[in-house]
């Protein structure tokens, strides 16, 4: 396996100090994110749509520093009812994409309203009241089935083999069911980016959950989620509270280590090798608490001493 981190991570940097920063920390590449939910402090993404010359630049860039540009990511809603610059986003994300020779983009599935007139994303979560059926079959099979149809069709004219969507709160592909769902209709251009952080706090094992998906996780992002077990046994793990109010939330997400521990980290990296993946661990980084450079340090740090590097030996795989 393969250690980076989301360019977002030091988003407070510029390209050239964030990419020093990775070269200095030891990884060996890193993912940029391209709109979206995200600002996308490090790229203009019209430009590496449009411009080979914007494109030569920007992979000078890494090549001088001998990093991989690992993927790039268009994180946010491209289902919103009432808007449409995810959408976009994504598209242009593919095409860039295809032009710079990455075969990987990042996103998620998306997350319409719960019928044709609502103007703000539904969450369906819960199978009652019965309304929630025909919430459901308008967002599929109105929604996100002929959306995707569209993009794949767009990734295959951009050259772009896999899109990898995080299973994640507030999108119709949340989890295991719901991604082998959407890659039946869509085919094997989906595939999941699987955070092990989301899938702690809505109640799942990540461990397990890896297991589940098999050759349909096409890349992992590193985070941790720490749980407030005080909290949690009188609110439960539905949480609206601030994000900055650590103390005061059931879960929260933090660097990595102190959610879980190396040990923790260290079988989630065997799962994930028996489960067929040997790719990326792309360190997301969202701590409130510790700074940016300190927390993806530390993340770093730790996931280093637990990646597993050397393919088995074939030797071992006779007994």
């Amino acid at each position: 396996m393969k250690l980076g981190f989301v360019s977002d991570s030091l988003a407070h940097l510029p390209l050239p100090e964030m990419l020093d920063h990775a070269v200095r920390m030891g990884v060996g590449g890193v993912e940029i994110t391209t709109g979206g939910w995200s600002a996308a402090p490090h790229v203009d993404l019209q430009a590496l749509r449009d411009s080979a010359a914007a494109r030569r630049a920007f992979r000078t860039e890494f090549e001088a520093r001998g990093l991989q540009l690992l993927a790039l990511n268009a994180i946010g809603n491209p289902l919103h009812p009432n808007n449409r610059d995810h959408a976009d986003c994504l598209v242009d994300t593919l095409r860039a994409a295809g032009e710079l020779g990455v075969p990987r983009v990042c996103s998620a599935s998306g997350l319409p309203g719960g019928g044709p007139n609502d103007l703000t994303p539904n969450w369906i979560v819960t199978s009652w009241p019965p309304e929630t059926r025909d919430i459901l079959h308008y967002q599929w099979e109105e929604c996100l089935i002929p959306f995707w149809n569209g993009i794949a069709m767009v990734a295959r004219d951009a050259g772009v083999d896999q899109i990898a969507l995080e299973l994640r709160d507030n999108q119709c592909v949340y989890n295991v069911a719901t991604l082998m769902t959407l890659r039946e209709e869509i085919g094997p251009l989906i595939g999941a980016a699987l955070n092990p952080a989301q899938q702690v706090w809505m109640g799942a094992d990540p461990m397990a959950v890896a297991g589940a998906l098999g050759e349909a996780i096409y890349h992992v992002h590193a985070k941790d989620t720490m749980l407030n077990p005080a909290v949690q046994a009188v609110s439960s793990l539905l949480e609206t509270g601030s994000l900055m109010d650590v103390g005061a939330r059931s879960w929260s997400h933090v660097t990595i280590g102190i959610g879980h521990g190396a040990d923790w980290w260290q079988r989630f990296c065997y799962h994930l090798r028996v489960a067929g993946y040997d790719g990326w661990l792309s360190i997301d980084h969202r701590d409130v608490v510790l700074g940016a450079v300190e927390g993806l340090e530390k993340s770093v740090q730790l996931l280093r001493g637990v990646l597993p590097v050397d393919p088995p030996e074939e030797a071992a795989q006779a007994y």
